[in-house]
This record gives C-alpha cells, sequence and structure tokens, in this order.
C-alpha cells in the first residue's frame, strides 16, 4: 500500500487532475503514516487533507467521520498482524522448531507482520482506554493460536500455554525495544533465532531447518 501511495503521490497527471479525491486507500495509507510517525492524535482530517493536498471535503467523499477511518486502521491491523499471525501458525511444519522458524517469518516481513503498527497500536491503546478490551481480545487470540501450535506437536496444555505465553511476550517486548534501533543488523539476529528457539521448544533446530529459514531470508549485498 504505502508504495502505491507514493506514486499515486508523485504522478503529475494526477496531481493536475481537476476534482480528484483520492481514494479510500490513500487516505488510509495517509492516517497509517502519521499514526506510525506521531501517534493517534496526528491522525486528524486537516492534517491529513494536508498531507495528501486534498480539501477537507473530499475525506467525506470516502469516510463517514474520524471514527470511520479511524476504525479502518484497527482492521487493518488487525488481519495484517492477528490474521496472519494466527494462519502463520497453523501452517504445515514437521516439527516444532521448523513450526517456529515458520512462524519467525513473521518478525522479519513486514508485509506480513507490521512491528511499527503494533508499537503505534499500543501506544494508541494506551491513551485512549476503550481500545484496551481490543488490546487484550488480540493477545488472547494471538496467546491461544501459539499454545495450540505447542499442543499439536505433543505438549501437554500447561508447558504449551507457558511456552506460549513466554515467546509473546518476549517478542512484544522486543517490538518495543527496536523501535529504537532501526538499523539493527540483521545477521547476529539471524544467528540468534535458533537458539531462541531451543529455549522455546527444548528441541534442536536441524541445520536443513534453519538452511531453508536462511534461503528465505537472504543477508543484504555488503
Amino acid at each position: 500500500m504505502a508504495l502505491c501511495y507514493r506514486k499515486l503521490m508523485s504522478d503529475p497527471l494526477m496531481e493536475k487532475t481537476s476534482g480528484w479525491r483520492g481514494t479510500r486507500e490513500v487516505w488510509i495509507e495517509a492516517a497509517y503514516q502519521a499514526l506510525i510517525e506521531h501517534g493517534i492524535e496526528a491522525v486528524k482530517v486537516m492534517p491529513l487533507a494536508d498531507r495528501l493536498g486534498l480539501s477537507r471535503t473530499s475525506f467525506y467523499g470516502h469516510f463517514s467521520d474520524r471514527k470511520d477511518l479511524l476504525d479502518a486502521l484497527i482492521t487493518q491491523w488487525q488481519s495484517k498482524n492477528t490474521g496472519n499471525l494466527v494462519k502463520r501458525t497453523e501452517d504445515y511444519a514437521e516439527t516444532i522448531t521448523e513450526a517456529l522458524l515458520n512462524l519467525f517469518d513473521l518478525w522479519l516481513l513486514p508485509e506480513l507482520f507490521d512491528s511499527r503498527l503494533e508499537f503505534a497500536m499500543r501506544n494508541w491503546a494506551h491513551a485512549d482506554i476503550t481500545l484496551t478490551p481490543m488490546l487484550e481480545e488480540a493477545d488472547r487470540v494471538r496467546i491461544e493460536a501459539f499454545t495450540a501450535m505447542f499442543e499439536r506437536f505433543g505438549y501437554e496444555h500447561a508447558s504449551a500455554d507457558v511456552r506460549a505465553n513466554t515467546m509473546y511476550l518476549t517478542q512484544i517486548g522486543y517490538i518495543s525495544i527496536v523501535k529504537d534501533r532501526p538499523n539493527e543488523p540483521l545477521g547476529p539476529r539471524l544467528q540468534r533465532m535458533p537458539h531462541y528457539i531451543e529455549i522455546f521448544t527444548g528441541k534442536t533446530v536441524s541445520d536443513a531447518e534453519f538452511a531453508r529459514f536462511l534461503a528465505r531470508h537472504p543477508l543484504p549485498s555488503a
């Protein structure tokens, strides 16, 4: 969506087209950028209109009010982060270690799990307690998906629950820290992942499993 947004906003023909009101997707993308850059207080109609070079009136061609736009951001977060996370826990894997490597794809591919959006949503919920039940529900659904994944590979419920909570809370804590380290080297992070998995599962990642994982996440050329 970000690429589409940039393309639209840089298209001189689009800029010159009389009466163009943008699209719903362009408004959502602008709201998303404002949210992750400056927080929920920046997601307001007039600042977004100025950012897009559009009129306030054009906003109402796509949304009934600001809450409608905020609901669209929430839906995007639920679908992308919670939806993709649950789907990834259900993907085929022959071992629990392979299952966790599949899951770890989320932490490396923002098109699957948007860590910046996750952090922004949690900050938003701190500022607006009406979002607390929504956030608690997302955490519950995700941890239950992790727990079910462990149970499919033979872990007793109590053990699966503790492992799921440990893994989830570790990653959410990591998201809150890494925002201040946007240029963290990928290499050391990748090399730590088999050790995380051994801690979470009590099992060792095989060389073949890790080789397939690295093939999906090649290091950038020097």
